[in-house]
């Protein structure tokens, strides 16, 4: 991956040459990424994107095109651009891990580096961040309103190429079962699943000419679209083409709840007991919640995952809260931040329910109780990824829990405040 001059602003570039040529670009700093808020006041945001951010710092370089861009432009002075030919991230990043819960002030990530290495990083880390945050915190959310049953994201063709990739990965990772992107599953491991379009069935000259071709091609297991002209007909024309054992049906339009009724008793009726309901089209959490009492077996998803659901990004910021050892702070209304290294832990009661977000000074670190746990881990030492990030199987795993812990009202829809406040312990 060369993540350069696409993925650095410019006004990092001109903080650095000044810091460079008056000699405090070397010195060490500490930056910090959290969220001032969760977006539309929601209850919890989910992180992801990390493990994507880790890989992109481990090769991010500015390579001979890059610099000669930023020569033929004046960017920068040429004593800048011979040390950005020779960038290699060699500081300490410490963490939440993909999965993780956070909430507003929570440290989500932070850098240990000098402030030369640590200011080319903001864009990248904020892009890829925020972009993944928004997408999972909006996933996560479906998948508690679909309670258990199948999701397929299948927003491709609602965002840009590489983003589709990347809410694919952030998707799965918050709890769908499967993509429609097959890149995304050969990058990522990802299952991908899909059925035909309506262009499929239009381009025979009649449905069942159409069920036919595909079942033969794909088998009876199958998933038939049965709405591109009457769906009472096609689902009795599919049953007759692969017979009961026919894999499923999807529903693309219409009022989903009344036709997943019908489509479940007529199904009943033709002796397709198994055969499983889909439905799909312009799905979010809150339609997802009001069919959750109707005979859907799976959902699928698509612009509205892609563009967070009314919230495309997560709205985190990246902050210099410590030169030298020595807090630094903003102080610009509504701006705020806190300055110092920071660290975090989970408050949970004895039964598992997380009760607060303890943010600390890492040079002062409270005393863990017996159902505290530290939320941050090292990501990065010496400019290396460590052995304890985990993997994408285990992320699943992390949110799976981390949303079993949040008190029920957390779970809500509705706008409130965050599930669990957080909580500042000064020196």
């Amino acid at each position: 991956m060369n993540s350069t001059a696409l993925l650095t602003d410019h006004y990092e570039l001109t903080m650095l040459a000044a810091a460079l040529r008056d000699g405090t670009g070397d010195r060490p700093c500490v930056f910090e990424l959290f969220a001032r808020r969760l977006p539309n006041e929601r209850r919890y945001g989910v992180v992801a994107g990390t493990n994507r951010l880790l890989d992109a710092i481990a090769a991010f370089r500015f390579g001979e095109e890059e610099i000669e861009q930023l020569r033929r432009n004046a960017v920068v002075d040429d004593s800048t651009l011979e040390w950005l030919a020779n960038y290699r991230f060699t500081g300490e990043i410490d963490g939440y891990p993909e999965g993780e819960l956070y909430f507003p002030g929570s440290p989500v990530l932070t850098v240990r580096a000098s402030f030369a290495e640590g200011v080319v990083l903001e864009t990248l880390a904020l892009s890829i961040l925020n972009h993944d945050s928004a997408i999972a915190s909006a996933a996560a959310r479906m998948v508690t309103a679909a309670n258990g049953r199948r999701m397929i994201e299948m927003g491709s063709r609602r965002t840009h190429e590489e983003a589709a990739v990347a809410c694919a990965r952030a998707a799965y990772l918050a709890g769908f079962t499967a993509t429609s992107n097959l890149e995304a599953g050969r990058r990522h491991g990802i299952p991908t699943a899909g059925t035909c379009a309506h262009a499929f069935t239009l381009l025979h000259d009649s449905e069942e000419e159409a069920f036919r071709s595909q079942v033969e091609a794909l088998g009876a297991g199958t998933t038939l679209l049965v709405d591109t002209y009457d769906i009472t007909e096609g689902i009795k024309t599919a049953v007759a083409v692969a017979g009961p054992d026919l894999g499923a049906i999807r529903i693309d339009s219409g009022d989903l709840g009344v036709l997943a009724r019908q489509a479940r008793d007529q199904l009943d009726s033709l002796g397709a007991r198994n055969t499983r309901i889909v439905v799909s089209g312009d799905l979010d959490e809150y339609s997802i919640a009001a069919l959750r009492a109707e005979p859907v077996d799976a959902y699928g998803v698509g612009t509205s995952v892609v563009v967070g659901s009314g919230a495309p990004t997560a709205g985190m910021v990246y902050k210099l809260v410590e030169v030298d050892g020595r807090h630094v702070e903003k102080r610009s209304t509504s701006k705020t931040s806190r300055g110092g290294w920071k660290k975090a832990l989970r408050r949970h009661k004895d039964t598992g329910t997380a009760l607060e977000e303890v943010v600390f000074q890492a040079s002062s670190e409270p005393e863990l109780g017996p159902h505290d746990r530290l939320v941050q881990i090292p990501l990065m030492r010496a400019g290396q990824v460590t052995d304890e990030v985990p993997t994408l199987e285990q992320s699943r795993e992390r949110l799976r829990a981390a949303l079993v812990s949040v008190p029920w009202e957390g779970l809500k829809l509705s706008r409130g405040e965050p599930a669990i406040p957080t909580i500042y312990v000064e020196n």
